[in-house]
């Protein structure tokens, strides 16, 4: 379908090759993040399940025919599929009956707790995550470094891009990656995340398996999880923090860590949350690695809108603004890792030894990537980096084979002398 305004997704590519590969492919990823036009520009037709025209008659047809949801030219886009979960078991049926690839395609902004009943989809239904727009992806990014030629480890040389100003930076993280917002003024854009949070709070988390919770509780809740965004909090953190918030312990005002989970799961469930699993390079060292995954919220704007933070806060508070900085660079690099095959992790051991996010390539090469805000922190970055290789290699493990430093305030990405590229976050594409 022709769509006017659109603006090309890194998920455009995958879509396709996924499409050519198997008989549907399911699109997953925080509401408002682009997954419906993404899946319509190569749906040949589409079932569009919320669409409220004569009072929400394809919802009701679908319920009295589930098989009218795969009625049209394929492929054919099923969107919104999780609010009838059957529809997983139906478009596995639908493909085994009739071989053929790149038949349905289906987008979901939840997970439900049912999904394939009968069937995992497996073979029939691949399934890819969207997520909001990295920098490159909105324009804001000139791309002129290319992260696939990073991770081979070729030199770019010294590349100029313009340095942006530490409030740009700020307007950044605050508006975030929603591609209905892209080309609005800040003030207007800035509205959408504290309008996507309230979603959460009053529509999205209650109505999501009709479990009644704390409304109060939740926002508790995701006050902690922004606060601790882009560190490695347990579980029963959140719960502490809650309770200490609500001026009890866990038994009493706040929540038990069981709920606290069970919260935690409705926030991925969502694809509000994204969290990045740890690395070990280690295969048969007895250096152990810390299983903690680092909390991570799908945008920066997100965190930053639950804690009600605006330009004038985040100046003040560098420390806070780091973290959120650090969520906007995780968030575009999950993006260009899945455009060039990687996946992303974080590194952190018994010892203390820390590295902000890792890029794993099929090939087993890794790279170690730490991200700062301030160019007068790659020196120390650099040298943090280059500690934890020799210290892995020596310890038996397998070295990275790229180490990078993502920055916020810098004008030029190079190779260092020492190896290590430093490497504005504006200068990336895939």
């Amino acid at each position: 379908m022709e769509l006017d305004g659109y603006r090309p997704r890194i998920a455009d590519a995958i879509l396709e090759d996924n499409l050519k590969a198997f008989g549907a492919v399911c699109v997953e990823g925080p509401m408002w993040c682009g997954k419906t036009w993404t899946a319509k520009r190569q749906a040949a037709s589409a079932c569009m399940i919320g669409d409220s025209t004569d009072n929400f008659a394809v919802m009701e047809r679908v319920a009295l025919d589930i098989d009218y949801a795969f009625d049209g030219a394929e492929p054919r886009l099923i969107d919104e599929w999780q609010v009838f979960p059957a529809l997983w078991d139906a478009t596995r049926s639908h493909v085994d009956a009739k071989r053929g690839r790149g038949r349905f395609i289906l987008t979901g902004s939840s997970t439900p707790p049912d999904k394939g009943v009968l069937h995992s989809g497996a073979g029939r239904i691949a399934t890819m995550r969207m997520r909001p727009m990295c920098l490159w992806e909105s324009g804001v990014g000139q791309g002129a470094v290319s992260l696939a030629d990073v991770m081979a480890g070729r030199n770019p040389g010294v590349v100029d891009v313009p340095r942006p100003a530490l409030e740009r930076i700020v307007e950044l993280v605050l508006r975030g990656g929603w591609p209905a917002t892209t080309d609005d003024e800040f003030r207007f854009a800035a509205k959408t995340p504290r309008a996507y949070v309230r979603r959460l709070l009053d529509r999205d988390i209650p109505g999501l398996d009709g479990v009644n919770r704390d409304r109060r509780k939740l926002d508790l809740l995701l006050r902690s999880l922004a606060r601790n965004e882009s560190t490695t909090a347990s579980t029963a953190t959140i719960a502490g923090d809650v309770a200490d918030a609500d001026g009890g312990d866990s038994r009493a005002g706040g929540v038990s860590d069981k709920t606290a989970g069970v919260y935690l799961n409705a926030l991925d469930r969502l694809f509000v949350t994204e969290n990045i699993r740890p690395f070990s390079p280690f295969l048969r060292s007895r250096t152990r690695v810390v299983q903690s995954e680092k909390r991570h919220f799908c945008d920066p704007s997100v965190p930053a809108a639950i804690l009600r933070a605006t330009p004038e806060k985040l100046l003040a508070d560098l420390r806070t603004l780091g973290f959120l900085f650090e969520s906007l660079v995780l968030r575009d690099l999950l993006s260009l890792a899945d455009a060039i095959g990687a996946s992303v992790y974080h590194y952190r051991d018994y010892k203390g030894r820390e590295i902000d996010a890792v890029l794993d390539m099929p090939d087993g090469e890794w790279a170690g990537v730490e991200i700062k805000l301030g160019s007068n922190q790659v020196e120390a970055a650099a040298a943090n980096l280059l500690d934890i290789a020799e210290a892995i290699e020596k310890e038996g493990g397998k070295p990275p084979d790229v180490l990078a430093v993502v920055v916020g305030l810098a004008g030029a990405a190079f190779r260092r002398k020492d190896g290590v590229y430093v490497l504005p976050v504006t200068s990336l594409r895939p």
